[in-house]
C-alpha cells in the first residue's frame, strides 16, 4: 500500500508537518510519495491507496495550487481515502470565535472546489519569527501580543500538537489499509 502526501508551505511549518506524517505512515508500513502540490511531476493520485494533503491558511485562505490540485483531481481522490491538515495559528487561539472561524476553511475549500474532505484534522502552526521580515515579524509580535501569544521575537514559537496529530494519521492509516481489504 502506498499513501501520496502532498502540502503546501508558505514558511516551511507545513513542510515539517508533512514529513512527520509520512514518517508516521511508513512506521505503521504504508509506503510514502511526500511531494509538493507544487511541484509538477509527482505521480497520478489514481495510483495511490491513500491520499493525504496537508496545507496552511495564510491570509483567510489556502494556497491556490491546494484549490487547483483537488479540482483536478477530484473523481481519483474520490476512489481512495482522503484526509487533509489544515495548518493555522487560529486553531489555537483562547478566542472561541476565531476557532471557529479556522474551523470553516475546509468546508469553504470544498465549496470552491467540489471534493469533500471526509477526514480533517486541525493543526496550530507556527509563529516562524527568524524567518520574517521586519515589518511582518513587528505585524506578527503584535498580533501574538494581542492574542496573549509568544512575543520573543529572538526566536520561532510552535504550537504544533503532535500527539494529536498522530492520531489523525494513524486512523487514516487504518482507513487506508481497512480500504485496501475491504
Amino acid at each position: 500500500m502506498t499513501v501520496l502526501v502532498l502540502y503546501a508551505t508558505v514558511e516551511g511549518h507545513t513542510r515539517k508537518i508533512a514529513e512527520h506524517v509520512a514518517g508516521k505512515l511508513e512506521n505503521a508500513g504504508q509506503g510514502v510519495i511526500l511531494a509538493d502540490v507544487r511541484d509538477p511531476g509527482f505521480a497520478v493520485p489514481g495510483r495511490f491507496d491513500g491520499v493525504l494533503i496537508c496545507a496552511p491558511i495564510h491570509i483567510g485562505r489556502y494556497p491556490s495550487s491546494v484549490a487547483q490540485f483537488l479540482i483536478d483531481w477530484k473523481a481519483a481522490l474520490a476512489d481512495v481515502p482522503t484526509a487533509f491538515v489544515s495548518v493555522s495559528l487560529g486553531i489555537r487561539s483562547d478566542s472561541a470565535e476565531e476557532r471557529a472561524q479556522a474551523q470553516t476553511y475546509p468546508a469553504k475549500l470544498e465549496r470552491k472546489t467540489g471534493f469533500h474532505i471526509s477526514k480533517v484534522h486541525h493543526a496550530a502552526g507556527a509563529l516562524k519569527f527568524l524567518e520574517y521580515d521586519f515589518f511582518k515579524r513587528m505585524l506578527m509580535r503584535q498580533i501574538a501580543a494581542r492574542e496573549g501569544g509568544p512575543v520573543d521575537t529572538s526566536r520561532d514559537h510552535e504550537f504544533t500538537d503532535w500527539a494529536a496529530l498522530d492520531a489523525f494519521v494513524q486512523e487514516f492509516a487504518d482507513d487506508v489499509a481497512l480500504a485496501e481489504t475491504g
